[in-house]
């Protein structure tokens, strides 16, 4: 019986972060436009909400974390044409701190969930996000968004090692 690459890289599970969303000591979140700037909006961002948190070794790990899902989140669920007078940005970042974890969830509008793309080409440029993310972070998972809210959050889990 063969195994196909995509087992190897199943998210956690589908659903929450397993942590008390009533708990979280800080939050922050930004809206980001579909477009491929908004990566470079993401890191700065990310970069300028860490420095105020307390996030010790994980610095460079969350920061490019979050770029991979920015990027995957622009390339494969935001559509080539926004729709006209869009409510809502079709890409929110959100980082969230407990004392010793972190979660980034980026939310987008596409109801596919997030796929590995199959290649045994690990030096291609393209379809290693969510290997990257699979490496740097300690667990990561998705589920859809409910309610009036369409599409799904994509989120990372980082444990930070902080000293008491």
């Amino acid at each position: 019986m063969g195994t196909n690459g995509s087992t190897m890289l199943k998210p956690l599970r589908q659903g929450l972060p397993p942590l008390d969303p009533a708990a979280v000591s800080d939050a922050a979140s930004c809206a980001l436009p579909a477009r491929f700037e908004a990566v470079r909006e993401a890191r700065r961002f990310t970069r300028c909400t860490l420095e105020q948190w307390d996030v010790g070794d994980r610095f460079d790990d969350i920061c490019l974390v979050v770029s991979e899902l920015v990027t995957n989140a622009l390339r494969h669920a935001v559509p080539a044409a926004p729709r006209g007078g869009e409510a809502h940005p079709p890409v929110r970042l959100h980082l969230m701190r407990w004392t010793e974890r972190l979660v980034c969830a980026v939310r987008d509008p596409s109801h596919e969930s997030p796929a590995p793309r199959e290649s045994d080409d690990f030096s291609a440029e393209s379809g290693r996000g969510l290997f990257l993310v699979d490496s740097f972070a300690d667990s990561w998972g998705w589920h859809p968004l409910a309610g009036t809210l369409d599409g799904k959050v994509v989120w990372a889990l980082f444990r930070l090692h902080t000293a008491a």
